[in-house]
């Protein structure tokens, strides 16, 4: 015999005396049906008792209004019970309470009690005809997503109107048990498996995706399974070659873009995979992990102190396939700003991305960087330039260790809004591209472009996508937007998170490729 699933298992807890055949056993319906008058009895009693308090303290409350203290208030309001509970005619004593000012508190306290003994009646009554639910149905919450609110005749520089939201919270995506991600799509390519409840810090509980990481060199990796397999195969093989004319038309067709988007494996990675002790006070979120394959590991003393190695950061592949130009990372929480000046340092970064503020709602990065000079992990580092831009700020950094300095720099860009995509794109683009030549210019043996947000794969994914499909245009006349989404999150789960930030990414494009079209016209 099959094991029962688990809705199967919750039914036969609600309806313990019924079997297979949908006949009720005879010994046991009546002492279900006891039970739920047993908790009816009581549901009622607790509702009755509120509404009696709720009823008294109102009449007190209206007596106090009318100039009585506390106590003679409550005098007036036993003699009121006992008016009502007796036959003396002293109602004139009573006639105070009905007083103008006093009309709206008493229609209030009596509105309320109507709406406790409404709220009793309906819970005696489902407690009674079990089945009833009140309840909303269990439809997917990720089936369609918001519909993005510009079009190109409102992204330019002449009108800043909000976009849709982007950075959802929670950052991670939210998917049903026991559902499949999309109903048009192969199941075969999928590998979504819940896994549980794990809850981020400054966010709600979220559901955690299985689609783990498609290979790993760490000494705890495991087999892949089947599910791992496919997810591996389709995000190495899926690709749409779009043309600039596919590419404007495709930016417009959101249902399009959506269902591409949902058949896309996320390849997130199972928080099992890192249960050692300790690594959880240096991931921001407890379900934005480290792809383990791509992992920066930070060098150490002991190689098997894994603690002192690990950093929630994964190495990028570039436009090409050109590895380790990018660095993603979460934001730098208090407990990992020395480890984040490490890897500034042993990965020769020349540049720092940061696409989130301080503070969004809640902390979304530690200020890691100094206003003037201090030294990390016996690295020290030196502001010498501050250039603050319309949209994004420069700091130019001089980093020095053991008698060698470096020069780094750090842009922050603060014109993306929280939950919200940029009021303009071409800061963006400008940006991307100052970034770009910045690379390019820096010396011949430095390392990766860090790139962070909060989590390290939202606006962190789309920056870098931009970065690469811009280049991809440049030098191709075409771009690929589904082979570099899927790339990205071969390396780094979850990169791209959400189906506005792929339409997002769309629209981008498109704007940008009409700016192309223009140049080479003039």
């Amino acid at each position: 015999m099959q094991k029962k699933s688990m809705a199967e298992q919750s039914a036969d807890k609600d309806m313990p005396a019924e079997e297979s055949d949908g006949s009720y056993a005879p010994s046991t319906a009546p002492a279900g049906l006891w039970r739920r008058m047993w908790r009816a009895s009581v549901t009622a009693g607790a509702f009755l008792l509120l509404y009696t308090v709720s009823q008294v303290t109102g009449l007190w409350v209206l007596y106090m209004l009318n100039g009585y203290r506390a106590f003679p208030a409550a005098h007036k309001v036993l003699d009121l019970l006992q008016y009502l509970l007796s036959t003396t005619d002293s109602s004139g004593q009573q006639m105070e309470i009905w007083r103008i000012e006093c009309v709206c508190p008493l229609l209030a306290t009596l509105f309320l009690g109507v709406v406790i003994l409404g709220t009793g009646a309906l819970f005696c009554i489902r407690t009674l005809v079990p089945g009833i639910s009140t309840g909303f149905p269990e439809n997917r919450r990720q089936s369609m997503s918001r519909q993005p609110s510009f079009t190109y005749s409102e992204w330019t520089d002449a009108k800043q109107e909000d976009f849709y939201e982007l950075d959802a919270v929670p950052e991670t995506p939210v998917f049903e048990c026991f559902m499949d991600m999309k109903t048009e799509s192969d199941p075969t390519t999928l590998t979504v498996k819940p896994v549980g409840l794990q809850e981020r810090r400054g966010s709600n509980v979220s559901l955690t995706l299985d689609m783990c990481t498609p290979g790993t060199t760490e000494p705890y990796g495991a087999l892949l399974s089947p599910r791992e397999q496919s997810t591996q195969e389709y995000l190495e093989r899926a690709s749409n070659i779009l043309s600039p004319a596919q590419l404007h038309t495709r930016a417009l067709n959101d249902a399009a873009l959506q269902a591409e988007f949902y058949e896309t494996p996320m390849n997130f990675v199972d928080p099992k995979e890192y249960n050692i002790p300790g690594v959880v006070r240096k991931n921001r979120y407890k379900t934005i992990l480290p792809n383990t394959h791509s992992r920066v590991c930070l060098q150490a003393a002991e190689e098997d102190d894994f603690l002192s190695t690990y950093i929630n950061a994964n190495y990028l592949k570039g436009y090409g396939g050109q590895e380790k130009v990018y660095i993603a990372t979460q934001g730098p929480t208090v407990n990992t700003v020395g480890d984040f000046w490490r890897m500034i340092w042993q990965e020769h970064c020349p540049i720092i991305v940061m696409i989130t503020n301080i503070e969004e709602k809640n902390e979304k990065c530690t200020e890691y960087w100094p206003e003037d000079s201090v030294t990390c992990e016996g690295i020290e580092i030196t502001v010498k330039q501050f250039i603050q831009a319309d949209d994004y700020s420069l700091r130019i950094f001089t980093v020095k260790y053991e008698g060698e300095v470096r020069c780094l720099r750090h842009y922050w860009y603060t014109s993306w809004p929280d939950q919200k995509t940029p009021d303009k794109a071409p800061p963006l683009l400008q940006l991307v591209q100052e970034v770009e030549e910045a690379r390019k210019q820096a010396l011949a043996h430095s390392g990766p472009v860090i790139v962070h947000c909060s989590a390290g794969i939202g606006r962190t994914g789309c920056f870098i996508a931009t970065t690469i499909l811009c280049e991809q245009l440049r030098c191709e006349g075409v771009v690929d937007i589904l082979r570099t989404t899927c790339q990205l999150r071969l390396d780094r789960g979850g990169m791209i998170q959400t189906a506005e930030q792929y339409q997002f990414v769309h629209h981008v494009l498109s704007l940008y490729e009409r700016q192309l079209n223009q140049r080479s016209e003039e």
